[in-house]
């Protein structure tokens, strides 16, 4: 008997339509298209993580290399609740086009968010963007020509790196210690580059639990971050997403409320407080600045989602947001505490790493003679993953280092994820150390006989 999705005249259902298959790539194939390509991509970077998005999705990889916030702690409820009175009291409205700066009772939300931070920016100042890497693209489509300077920090933000090089910023990056940007070093690259008659188009930086090194720049360091900024007539691109994610010590003023907003540009997103998948971000900008943004914005994507602004205004309408963001801070310190002992525990003694008070993310370095891009590839055979250092980077430095996520896994496959990890480092140092001769130190016994490292924890 012939099943009905069979029958003649019956449409197959989508999943059992024939697909076309692409024919092979050729070299004639390449040129037809290569005489089309803007000269930008030739230049263009692709994102470390986007590039890991594929293998992390399955389930047996431990990925320790998002900067994904664990959305799962949002009340489902709540969410619910808020969708249903947009479907019954606004659902035209929440699924027409909107204005391109975003709704004025969007700004509000942001406007609470950024006053918890001890910043008072006018409303007008504001334009909603679609999260935050958005607003990194629009400010530098906005400012930067092809060979402009452009600085920021070592390293820096791994999604931010793609963006300053499609638009062929010449990009300058300054070291960062355990107190953030290092200052003095900044200074004199801007006399270099002011004797050389070149002018920065703008100062790139994440002071607050940085991403992805996980430290915070000092107060004496941001104050003098903005004078040299008065000094110098250079913009300041502060990117802010973790500012309230703070775990240990007392917040640092931002850098827009020590400036005031004439030299600094001030970006935030909900990603990291709320949801990455609303996809709300915002900078916050001279109103000159703000006009071309604006434009820029017009020519990306006409406006941010409705739908989800609308979400936005339902969720802190209920006034429990700051709330939600104390039980993430309770969650996130535990699990930062989680990993830092796994890295007691299973990374040799030749490393090192940060101790963040806050954000996201714990960046190891490892012996020089160990190149994590290369280490990647074998931890992935061990189903883990996390971020090379070199894509925090525009010149090939950060070979040994890797940046690690701790907020999107429970403790114990954090602590799983490690020890594997782990285990492939000392793998590497073991056979440097035998093909070299050097002493290897070995790992302390625990009270119970057994070795650091050794112990494996159970999966759910």
């Amino acid at each position: 008997m012939t099943e009905p999705s069979e029958q003649e005249g019956q449409p197959k259902r989508p999943d059992e339509r024939p697909r076309r298959r692409r024919a092979h790539t050729t070299s004639r194939d390449l040129e037809r298209y290569t005489g089309l390509f803007a000269r930008r991509t030739q230049v263009m970077r692709s994102s470390a993580m986007r590039d890991l998005m594929a293998i992390t999705a399955r389930p047996e990889v431990i990925s320790l290399a998002g900067g994904l916030p664990d959305t799962s702690t949002f009340p489902a409820d709540s969410f619910a609740a808020q969708m249903t009175r947009i479907a019954h009291e606004s659902s035209a409205e929440a699924l027409q086009y909107g204005p391109t700066e975003g709704f004025e009772e969007t700004k509000a939300c942001i406007v609470e968010v950024m006053e918890e931070e001890g910043m008072v920016p006018d409303p007008d100042d504001l334009i909603v963007t679609t999260g935050g890497q958005q607003a990194i693209d629009l400010v530098t489509k906005t400012l930067v020509n092809p060979g402009d300077p452009v600085i920021c920090e070592a390293p820096t933000y791994p999604g931010a790196v793609p963006t300053f090089c499609s638009y062929e910023a010449d990009v300058h990056q300054v070291r960062t210690d355990d107190d953030g940007m290092v200052i003095d070093e900044l200074e004199g690259l801007l006399r270099e580059l002011a004797a050389a008659g070149r002018r920065p188009k703008f100062i790139y930086s994440v002071p607050s639990f940085q991403n992805p090194a996980g430290v915070t720049m000092s107060g004496e360091r941001r104050r003098r971050l903005v004078q040299l900024a008065r000094e110098h007539e250079v913009l300041i691109c502060e990117d802010n997403p973790y500012g309230l994610l703070r775990y240990d010590g007392d917040p640092q003023p931002t850098l827009y409320s020590l400036d005031g907003g004439d030299y600094v540009l001030y970006l935030g997103t909900l990603s990291k407080i709320l949801s990455p998948g609303i996809r709300i971000g915002w900078v916050a900008a001279p109103p000159p600045v703000l006009e071309k943004i604006g434009l820029g914005k017009q020519a990306a994507d006409l406006c941010t989602s409705t739908l989800t602004q609308y979400f936005v205004r339902e969720y802190f309408a209920e006034g429990r947001w700051r709330e939600y963001i104390g039980d993430l801070v309770e969650i996130y310190r535990d699990r930062r505490d989680a990993m830092l002992d796994a890295l007691e525990r299973h990374f040799p003694e030749q490393a090192e790493w940060t101790r963040p008070g806050g954000g996201l993310f714990i960046w190891a370095t490892l012996p020089d003679y160990i190149d994590t891009t290369d280490l990647l590839a074998k931890a992935l055979r061990e189903n883990v993953a996390f971020v090379p250092g070199r894509a925090a980077y525009v010149d090939g430095r950060g070979g040994s280092s890797m940046r690690l996520n701790f907020s999107a896994s429970g403790e114990d496959v954090l602590r799983e994820g490690i020890r594997r990890i782990g285990g492939v480092v000392n793998e590497q140092v073991a056979l440097y150390e035998s093909i070299t001769g050097e002493h290897r130190i070995e790992p302390e016994e625990g009270e119970d006989g057994g070795v650091h490292g050794g112990d494996v924890v159970p999966l759910p």
